[in-house]
């Protein structure tokens, strides 16, 4: 491709979308894009920090139906 058949389509792409339009484009890209980054380099961090900050997990499914039928005995 030529720079003539790209600016063209550059052309053709603004008339389509429109400059306000392309512009929300690239900032959430860009944004996507840095987000993408700091998760990768928050995948490093977590190893090294400290082991006592875990996520917490969520209770066994068995406690909730105890605690359902609890409820529902109460009521």
């Amino acid at each position: 491709m030529s720079i003539t058949h790209l600016l063209i389509l550059l052309v053709v792409v603004v008339l389509i979308f429109g400059t306000k339009k392309l512009r929300n484009i690239g900032s959430d890209l860009g944004g996507a894009v840095r987000d993408f980054k700091k998760g990768l380099d928050g995948d490093e961090a977590t190893k090294s920090s400290d082991p006592n900050e875990r996520l917490r997990a969520d209770p066994p499914a068995g406690n909730t139906q105890n605690q359902s039928q609890h409820e529902t005995e109460q009521k």
